[in-house]
């Protein structure tokens, strides 16, 4: 028998890398192609994936050559006309598809149940949380997690394992795919108006997904206008919050949807998974130690970046905020939301809007266009990725003070190349 031979197009991204992992266990061949560096890249090649940054369609033909390609799996992000894309389709490669439908084989093929963590913010983070928590229990599951972990692969399946715990992304509609055992909803807001042009369209997403779910674990104060919350959903009450010794009300409340869906599974009781959950390391970019008083994070909602500023509030009274909006597009959604969000920081540097997927009819929106509205304005220093930006994070850090860099972009690689340096 043949071994499968399996192509991943954007392979260092986060929805990506982690299937690559999985694939690699599952003994099929894996290679791919990435423009980009990055943590997920260096990751699968250090574990001997071949991975070109060529994307002409070149390295793809040649690997194609040497080894006939199953299947071509390509980011959601690559455009219908990508020369890769392209050059798939007039190789005749069979199974030319988006992540979801590679998913949906492997858990046909292995029969596994999907626990699909959904939401607007939280999901990586829950994700990883839930991870953490059964591999301290000894429970063995298969798993894909959008960031890059310290206590395992991003992605991995466990053989003879029931369960498939899923970063169930709303972007692209991807987890409309999916038919979920239990269906696990962090928080929902709205986001991703490239994919949902409407708050409508958004909450009618969330209703589809909520009805394909055989069981939903949710909050009771997620009822967003338009959503029709199914029969079959338990809605905890914000009294129901567990007792677990995490920082950040928001990572608490995320630790109490994961001790009641492993209740609702029959997986744990309580009080193991509070003191599984209370040894939590913390995932890649989300509230991420870089250094003493320097933490990354991937945040670029209003609602993320107040729930950890709270956290961070935990930690220090002194808190700095370097803030990277994400997507001209998306602010043009959020920009009213820019109020009270940023508070609890006692200095903000904002910097310009990281560039992605944009409409090319929309003007740029300025710094300060979307820091007008701020409570705290008088704190707000417009700012650069420069040498003094980086001066001024190192006098703060210098002074006791807690810098957090926010951001979707480019700021996490900026930021550990001025720590290399």
């Amino acid at each position: 028998m043949s071994v499968m031979n399996v192509y991943f197009a954007g392979i260092g991204g986060v929805a990506l890398g982690p299937l690559a992992e999985i694939a690699r266990d599952l003994e099929y061949t894996v290679s791919g192609s990435d423009p980009n560096g990055g943590l997920m890249t260096k990751r699968l090649t250090e574990t001997g994936i071949t991975i070109a940054a060529d994307q002409s369609g070149e390295f793809l033909s040649a690997q194609h050559q040497h080894a006939p390609v199953d299947w071509f799996i390509y980011t959601s992000a690559m455009p219908e006309n990508h020369p890769e894309l392209i050059r798939a389709r007039q190789l005749g490669i069979a199974h030319i598809v988006k992540r979801s439908e590679f998913i949906n084989f492997i858990l046909t093929e292995k029969r596994l149940k999907m626990i699909a963590i959904a939401g607007t913010h939280g999901k990586t983070t829950t994700t990883a949380m839930f991870v953490w928590a059964m591999q301290q229990l000894g429970i063995s599951v298969s798993y894909s997690i959008g960031t890059t972990i310290s206590f395992g692969p991003s992605g991995k399946y466990a053989p003879g394992s029931q369960y498939f715990i899923y970063e169930c992304d709303e972007f692209d509609r991807n987890f409309l795919a999916f038919f979920p055992e239990l269906s696990i909803i962090t928080s929902i807001d709205y986001d991703h108006p490239d994919t949902y042009p409407t708050r409508a369209e958004y909450a009618a997403a969330f209703t589809q997904f909520m009805s394909q779910s055989s069981q939903v674990i949710m909050w009771s104060h997620d009822q967003i206008e338009e959503l029709i919350v199914p029969p079959a959903t338990w809605q905890l009450q914000d009294n129901e919050v567990i007792d677990v010794a995490l920082v950040g009300v928001h990572n608490r409340a995320n630790a109490t949807l994961i001790a009641k869906a492993a209740e609702y599974l029959e997986l744990s009781n309580q009080d193991s998974m509070c003191e599984a959950l209370n040894s939590f390391p913390g995932s890649a970019r989300r509230f991420e130690k870089l250094g003493d008083n320097l933490y990354s994070d991937y945040g670029h909602h209003p609602a993320e970046i107040a729930a950890t500023l709270q956290l961070a509030r935990e930690l220090s009274n002194h808190v700095v905020l370097v803030y990277q909006p994400h997507q001209n597009v998306r602010q043009y959604q959020i920009r009213d939301e820019y109020t009270d969000c940023m508070q609890l920081a006692e200095q903000i540097y904002w910097l310009p809007t990281y560039l992605a997927r944009e409409d090319p009819a929309l003007p740029i929106l300025s710094p300060e266009e979307l820091a007008v509205n701020l409570v705290n304005h008088e704190v707000v220093t417009f700012a650069d990725l420069n040498d003094a930006l980086w001066n001024h994070i190192t006098t703060a850090r210098a002074t006791g003070k807690l810098v957090l860099c926010m951001g979707a972009g480019t700021i996490d690689s900026w930021l550990r190349k001025q720590l290399d340096n």
